[in-house]
């Protein structure tokens, strides 16, 4: 029992320390989260559905069925368009039908495995399908914050069991 109250009292203590869980900040604000059906877009969508955020989502297909995205039944609670950030000219139609405020761009090959298998699509996806991003954001003035996600495989892997923050050295291998 002093396990469970001391665990409850630690996320008590970060929830007032960090502000963490307060998505007030997101009600009526209209939001794009590339990558939506992958994992973390669509527990990141869940939350900010939940929050009152006006969502819509730009990503491909789920790669599997039965896949999170349907499990979490988000399909009828937000905008789902199912794209690839590769495609300016249907990502740029997106944003200029949907004028998001905030962009969370989550999209990517995440695969380490598979950037070696086939490092075109890998680069395609990674390096310019976030240029196309930071095209849009550049020329929709609606846009008032964007987050770009990244992976921590851009950091120097010192075999730590902590994670990284943005102020450690750089030179990841993969």
């Amino acid at each position: 029992m002093a396990v469970r109250k001391s665990f409850v009292e630690k996320v008590g203590r970060l929830k007032r320390e960090m502000g963490m869980f307060d998505v007030s900040f997101y009600r009526n604000k209209k939001v794009l989260v590339t990558g939506h059906t992958g994992f973390k877009g669509t527990w990141l969508c869940r939350i900010l559905v939940n929050a009152g955020a006006i969502v819509t989502g730009y990503a491909l297909d789920p790669p599997t069925n039965p896949n999170l995205f349907e499990l979490a039944r988000l399909r009828d609670r937000m905008d789902s368009v199912i794209g690839d950030i590769r495609d300016f000219g249907y990502l740029k139609e997106t944003f200029e039908r949907v004028q998001p405020e905030i962009v969370l761009h989550l999209a990517a090959q995440p695969i380490v495995r598979d950037s070696y298998k086939d490092p075109r699509y890998t680069y395609e996806t990674n390096v310019m399908g976030t240029v196309n991003i930071m095209e849009c954001v550049r020329l929709f003035p609606c846009v008032k914050s964007v987050l770009n996600v990244t992976t921590d495989k851009v950091y120097y892997n010192n075999e730590w069991c902590w994670g990284y923050r943005e102020d450690e050295a750089l030179d990841g291998f993969d």
